[in-house]
């Protein structure tokens, strides 16, 4: 890098705009959708996409509901020919989307674009030119009355070749783009594309797209913006354009353009799955529709099974989706940190209890169900999780819902773990821990058999006795109780046994699944002689005896950390 970019490289100088309206404006329903996946993204392919896997993509675009999908270049090779042939002769198109092509403004593409349509019953012939202050220095050596003419030559052309078309009953449409929109003057752009427009005759009634693309995204979202709010408001012929929007990425701002570009009065936007495309690639379709649903309005794209999409870009792309892809990542869902597992089982927690349709959970913008996601993997365990994660894998994963108190002595033990192992603990790891340390503390005292006995007496109040065999180390003792139910009882009997020392705390039990015949799980608090609190826990399909063995298990986890 050099120490003084400034002697190297040109900043951008934004439009001098006053009294600009795009920042008080809100989004309240979806652009219309063009996928350029086809297109744009299979160009930037290190290996293209063959007929085939093509095929494969655009029925996946279909089932989202994009109704406009941007099928090739077919002028450019023959293979591209070959597609957009198959697509229609072989009746993949349905009657409610429309495909578009893609041709350079010069003559004999443009006539190769015409023969790769026939037959297509909705086109939209997308024809470009660049005309950015670079470009015509550069690469064309005119000026703007040059790239001008180019546009308008080539729009007299395509209108004129649209006429066998339409008369054959084809409803083909016109977009132009003024390629490098964001590196054009504003009012050279603006008397271009009006010239444009006059050339195909547009009208409010047949109104033709004016694509405005950040070819090489050079600015701020913001002063994008203004460039569109600008254009729009000297464009004399408004009402009859459409206005489109194709960002790329370059600086990593192509979503913040799209919605601040639409803001600014844009109605359409060119975008691909996951932001496919040349370089730093195109705008993210996914993205931009799902950052609409969380606001609560409808995209208009269905996205209920977002890892099948995925799974479907991977496979025919090459491509592989980052693991913090916005709503696609593997660990879009997911918290490490202590603090935000807290937060997001609280909000589980607080959903499940108040019953309120709206969605509140801290840290997660949108519910994972509602793009097929699930929430066992929401949580994962890493030396970074807290004392809540460790419960919420454990409710969430295996239904196990440890009590309050529980949770930082068992989030402790996790965290031992991780340090030890250095990595991330999986749901089935974090399971084996818990059944370690609590359900299989069975020594040093074991209960090997027991009964109970119960009457009620005329005021109704029950009473129940317990006898049973104990074991410890090597020595066999019988032990009897009372008290007004089984957990009474059995406390009551093992006092006087060297466990006297601990006292009943708390006690919370709950069904692991459900059913007739599902396991009981008991967790159990009591606290030694020197006020230290220590827990146990039980499981049984008797719902008598999981209290017994978590008060065992509580005692023996006592014993065995002095």
């Amino acid at each position: 890098m050099v120490k003084d970019p400034q002697s190297k490289y040109i900043p951008f100088v934004p439009l001098k705009l006053e009294h600009r309206a795009w920042p008080d404006k809100q989004l309240t329903h979806p652009p219309i959708w063009c996928s350029v996946d086809l297109r744009d993204g299979n160009q930037a392919l290190v290996d293209p996409m063959n007929v085939e896997e093509k095929l494969e993509l655009f029925h996946t675009l279909v089932d989202i509901g994009v109704k406009e999908i941007e099928v090739g270049f077919p002028s450019a090779s023959e293979t591209e020919f070959e597609f957009l042939r198959a697509l229609i002769d072989g009746g993949h198109i349905p009657d409610d989307v429309t495909i578009q092509v893609l041709v350079q403004a010069r003559e004999h593409l443009i006539r190769r674009t015409f023969e790769a349509i026939d037959g297509a019953k909705h086109v939209i012939f997308h024809f470009y030119n660049s005309t950015s202050t670079l470009q015509r220095k550069v690469v064309f050596h005119t000026d703007v009355a040059g790239v001008k003419q180019i546009a308008v030559d080539a729009a007299d052309l395509i209108r004129e070749l649209s006429q066998a078309a339409l008369d054959g009953g084809m409803d083909l449409r016109y977009e132009y783009s003024p390629e490098s929109f964001m590196g054009t003057e504003m009012d050279a752009a603006v008397e271009i594309c009006q010239a444009v427009l006059e050339a195909l005759r547009a009208t409010p009634e047949r109104k033709v797209i004016l694509n405005l693309p950040t070819t090489v995204e050079n600015c701020m979202p913001n002063y994008f913006a203004d460039e569109i709010e600008y254009f729009i408001s000297k464009l004399p012929s408004r009402e009859s354009a459409i206005i489109s929007l194709h960002p790329h990425n370059d600086r990593g701002e192509g979503v913040a353009t799209a919605e601040l570009g639409q803001l600014a009065g844009a109605e359409r936007v060119e975008a691909t799955l996951f932001g496919n495309g040349e370089r730093t690639g195109n705008v993210d379709m996914v993205t931009l529709a799902l950052n609409l649903y969380t606001q609560g309005v409808d995209p208009g794209l269905d996205f209920s099974d977002i890892s099948k999409v995925r799974d479907v870009y991977e496979r025919v792309t090459k491509m592989k989706i980052g693991e913090r892809q916005p709503y696609a990542g593997e660990l879009v869902f997911t918290a490490f940190s202590g603090s935000h597992q807290d937060a997001i089982n609280k909000g589980t927690q607080y959903m499940e209890k108040s019953g309120s349709p709206l969605w509140e959970v801290p840290y997660l913008p949108i519910d994972p169900a509602d793009v097929g996601r699930q929430y066992e993997p929401i949580i994962r365990i890493n030396s970074q999780s807290g004392k809540g994660g460790a419960a919420f894998v454990m409710q969430h994963s295996f239904g196990f819902d440890l009590p309050k108190a529980m949770h930082p002595e068992f989030g402790h033990i996790v965290q031992v773990e991780t340090d030890r192992v250095g990595t991330e603990l999986k749901p089935q790891r974090i399971y084996e821990l818990f059944k370690e340390h609590y359900v299989d503390a069975t020594k040093p005292y074991e209960l090997v058999r027991h009964s109970f006995a119960e009457f009620t007496d005329e005021e109704g109040h029950s009473h129940v006795t317990f006898a049973g065999t104990l074991r410890h180390k090597d020595t066999v003792f019988q032990v009897q109780g009372s008290g007004n139910g089984p957990i009474d009882a059995f406390f009551n009997a093992i006092h006087g046994q060297k466990m006297d020392r601990f006292t009943f705390v708390d006690y919370k039990e709950h069904a692991v699944q459900a059913g007739s015949d599902s396991l009981a799980v008991a967790y159990i608090q009591l606290r030694d002689a020197q006020g230290k609190d220590c827990f146990g826990v039980g499981i049984s399909h008797n719902i008598n005896l999981a209290p017994l063995k978590g008060i065992l298990s509580a005692i023996n986890r006592a014993v065995i950390q002095q």
